[in-house]
């Protein structure tokens, strides 16, 4: 057996601890350390290379963890230049592609925002805030109309204070992550 042959197990046994770690990070201090995101992307690339040297076509090596990072950070890019979410939490989604390539981590995304939704609901209707969340996202549409003010600090997750309850975004990143990851390893859909 070759090393590429366990790529998925090794992916397993540093990825998943990886970002368990930076969503619990996240969730106790609303933020992911750039030293860990450097560490889990630049532990991909190395496993990457390792595995499968530059660039497989069919999927694997560095070449394809590169895409993967351009694919994590590019799916979230946006929503952090509108001041919706920190810069961290958009590199942790670009180290995660690091390891999963451009199509899982594209489903990583997916999954993880799905969560995020939920979550985010969940979260509004226990804490009674529904009529204050309705008020904050007529503020972000009114935000997004005008290319001047959508890439300002109106109507950013910071400036809405206490009227909003943060949602700790690597925490459903992490979990769409790992449902994916897991799905792709046992052989699902993917």
């Amino acid at each position: 057996m070759m090393v590429s042959d366990y790529y998925w197990e090794i992916t397993l046994a540093v990825l998943v601890p990886g970002i368990l770690y930076a969503s619990w990070i996240d969730y106790a201090q609303r933020r992911v350390p750039n030293w860990l995101n450097a560490a889990i992307a630049t532990a991909g690339l190395l496993a990457q290379g390792v595995c499968f040297g530059w660039y497989q076509s069919g999927g694997g090596g560095v070449g394809w963890g590169l895409l993967g990072l351009a694919v994590g950070f590019g799916v979230l890019i946006v929503p952090w230049l509108v001041h919706g979410m920190g810069a961290g939490d958009v590199k942790l989604m670009a180290a995660i592609g690091c390891w999963l390539g451009p199509w899982l981590t594209l489903l990583s995304f997916v999954v993880g925002a799905v969560i995020g939704g939920v979550i985010a609901v969940g979260m509004i209707f226990t804490t009674g805030r529904a009529v204050q969340a309705y008020t904050n996202m007529q503020t972000i549409i009114t935000k997004m109309k005008r290319v001047e003010t959508a890439f300002g600090e109106f109507g950013g997750t910071k400036s809405f204070g206490q009227s909003s309850q943060l949602l700790p975004y690597g925490v459903p990143l992490t979990a769409g992550t790992i449902g994916v990851l897991l799905t792709y390893y046992l052989g699902g859909w993917l």
